[in-house]
């Protein structure tokens, strides 16, 4: 039978009936049964909660229990004590060569050894003490290692306040900024309101890096601060643990310890970028809109066969078929349409349509690659976005289905407006200023070009960008 089973075995003869834990002050009472004198105590504690019992029994054998006749168990003490003996002696490491108790610590190769490795050709001439003897100044070295720690893990401490701080801070700038831009476009109506909207995404786009910078800074902070506290709970475990224990591999435990920085975080510069004075940039709209205009100009090997095109190209009007024109795929056939020559990619654009007191006309932008024959549909879904005037339902914006449009005034300029990466087309009354429509938030692929569809007697011309 093992030294083991044998501890195991006189642990069950001292482990307590009611904590199921080695008995701590032992007591015997009358039916010869033991427990801990606190155990003992809170059962009877307990009865009296319940009520007031005349007599107590043994939780064991149900006997009566005689109170005046419990006794300290001294020799069941002792055991206990015999037992602690016994677990801290298992604990002590052994020599593996050697099987000897590793009473010396070799300076030199920072190891345990025992009495036959200090005479062994590997340990000659090597300064060796007792480990009673180095165990206090190495201990010393491990606490002062850990108060090192504890001071860098504070600074941790600190700097991820700091950072939560900087993220508060910041998003609060964000919100304050968000709610001025709000309040200085709502002021300005409809069209204001458009433009608040794309500020406001671009807004948001930055405070979305930003967090995503402090977030990343603040986690690899908490991710030190972890490894710090790990550190910290391996010293101090060691400096708890037998000599043995703590010497053994001290020294790189030590320069482990040693090693350890804590880098400064990143520091970010938290001046919000998107700034938008509204009084300042968008009183004139007519001015706003057209610090992005492009002169655009009409595409004759896209154009109807019904439609005539100035010597210019800004000017298109409808009339009777044309003889000889050179074919091209890229002709409208179904409907009398044509395209600008200017393709976009990229950008916020801007161009106008002089539709002047004409009865009806689509103006907008379309896809290059749409259908141009008797498939075509002027759906968004199908790569148009553009506005209607017909006699018969007057304004209309050509979503699916169309839109009604209630327009309070004429327009003889129509301003259109394209922002390829916010996905947006934009409709505007540049008679008056005024905001007209703008299509839901698309996602473009592929190149745009400026639409038009002409209609008898109203006849289409494309202001320069200096008229």
């Amino acid at each position: 039978m093992t030294s083991t089973t044998i501890t195991q075995k006189i642990k069950g003869i001292a482990t307590c009936f009611m904590c199921r834990a080695v008995m701590k002050h032992p007591v015997s009472i009358s039916c010869g049964h033991s427990y801990c004198s606190c155990c003992l105590r809170d059962f009877c504690n307990r009865r009296v909660g319940y009520s007031r019992p005349s007599t107590y029994n043994c939780p064991l054998c149900l006997e009566p229990i005689n109170l005046n006749t419990v006794r300290d168990n001294k020799q069941l003490e002792r055991l206990v004590e015999l037992i602690k003996e016994i677990e801290e002696t298992e604990d002590e490491l052994l020599c593996e060569a050697h099987e000897e108790q590793l009473q010396l610590f070799c300076e030199d190769d920072g190891q345990l050894i025992c009495w036959r490795c200090e005479r062994a050709l590997q340990h000659q001439g090597h300064t060796t003490q007792l480990v009673e003897d180095v165990y206090q100044g190495y201990k010393e070295k491990l606490e002062q290692a850990a108060r090192n720690l504890n001071q860098l893990q504070e600074e941790c401490t600190d700097q991820i306040v700091w950072v939560t701080t900087q993220i508060n801070e910041w998003k609060q700038e964000i919100e304050i900024r968000k709610q001025k831009i709000k309040s200085d476009f709502k002021s300005l109506r409809t069209f204001l309101r458009e433009e608040e909207k794309l500020y406001l995404w671009r807004l948001e786009k930055e405070e979305e890096q930003m967090l995503r910078r402090l977030r990343e800074s603040q986690a690899n902070l908490q991710q030190k601060s972890r490894e710090l506290k790990d550190q910290i709970q391996e010293l101090e475990e060691k400096c708890q643990s037998s000599a043995q224990n703590l010497l053994q591999d001290v020294k790189g435990t030590l320069s482990r310890t040693c090693a350890v920085k804590l880098e400064a975080p990143e520091v970010f510069s938290l001046e919000v970028q998107t700034a938008c004075d509204v009084a300042e940039l968008y009183l004139d709209v007519k001015a706003m809109l057209r610090r992005h205009q492009v002169g655009v100009t009409l595409d004759p090997d896209t154009a109807h066969p019904h439609l005539y095109l100035s010597k210019d190209r800004r000017q298109v009007s409808r009339g009777y078929s044309q003889q000889n024109l050179e074919v091209s795929s890229r002709r409208f056939t179904a409907f009398p349409c044509v395209l600008g020559c200017e393709g976009f990619t990229s950008g916020r654009h801007y161009f106008e349509v002089d539709v002047g007191e004409g009865t009806a006309w689509d103006v907008g932008v379309c896809m290059e690659n749409v259908e141009r024959g008797l498939g075509m549909k002027q759906e968004p879904e199908l790569g148009f976005w553009a506005i209607r005037l017909c006699p018969e339902n007057g304004y209309a914006a050509l979503t699916s289905p169309p839109t009604a449009l209630e327009l309070q005034e004429q327009p003889l300029v129509v301003g259109i407006v394209l922002d390829y990466e916010a996905g947006t087309v934009s409709f505007y009354n540049m008679t008056t200023g005024s905001h007209i429509f703008t299509f839901p938030k698309a996602s473009f692929s592929d190149t745009l070009r400026p639409f038009f569809q002409v209609y008898q007697y109203s006849p289409l011309f494309l202001p320069s960008c200096n008229e």
